[in-house]
């Protein structure tokens, strides 16, 4: 048996199966396409109604992503690509998706942070420093306030009070030692 194909099966086999997801998540995009803002908050209300039921976010996930694509679409101009959406359906699974300079991490992120934030538990991202927890949360603050998120930033120089707001949102960026 060749040794790399052993270790590298276990990868192919997620990243198939994660693929299989595009085609349920594209379905979506013709219907919200002709949606207006209200009724994007509002889907995005309903789904967060659901995982806070116990439904689970597994089966969210689909929904979420084309919503998240389309919000992206909307506020920012940026649809995440297929290759995105798979960077984020891994990272949903707790995998690590490695990925280059200018392969758009910052807009791949969006797609988790928003589908956990979802439990109404708060969903956090960790950056090497304040200059990008700032920069990323200014960035892709509006694709969250598209669907009704709120964004908090957690830096250094922070009081207890701020951090105390920033943590209470939907969704924080900070620095890992934060």
């Amino acid at each position: 048996m060749n040794l790399s194909f052993a270790t590298m099966a276990p990868t192919r086999w997620r990243l198939a199966k994660w693929k299989n997801q595009l085609p349920e998540i594209a379905a979506f995009e013709p219907e919200l396409q002709k949606e207006n803002d209200r009724d994007l908050k509002k889907r995005s209300l309903s789904l967060r109604f659901r995982a806070k039921s116990g439904e689970s976010l597994g089966k969210l996930l689909p929904e979420a992503y084309a919503l998240v694509r389309e919000a992206g679409r909307r506020a920012l101009n940026m649809r995440h690509f297929d290759v995105q959406l798979v960077g984020g359906i891994g990272l949903y699974h707790g995998c690590i998706a490695e990925m280059q300079t200018g392969e758009g991490k910052t807009l791949t992120a969006t797609l988790p942070l928003y589908l956990h934030a979802l439990t109404g538990k708060g969903a956090h991202l960790a950056t090497v420093n304040d200059y990008l927890a700032e920069r990323d949360a200014e960035w892709m603050r509006p694709v969250y306030e598209t669907l009704g998120m709120t964004v908090g930033v957690v830096i250094s120089q922070d009081t207890p009070d701020n951090r105390r707001h920033a943590y209470g949102c939907d969704i924080t960026y900070g620095t890992a030692k934060e």
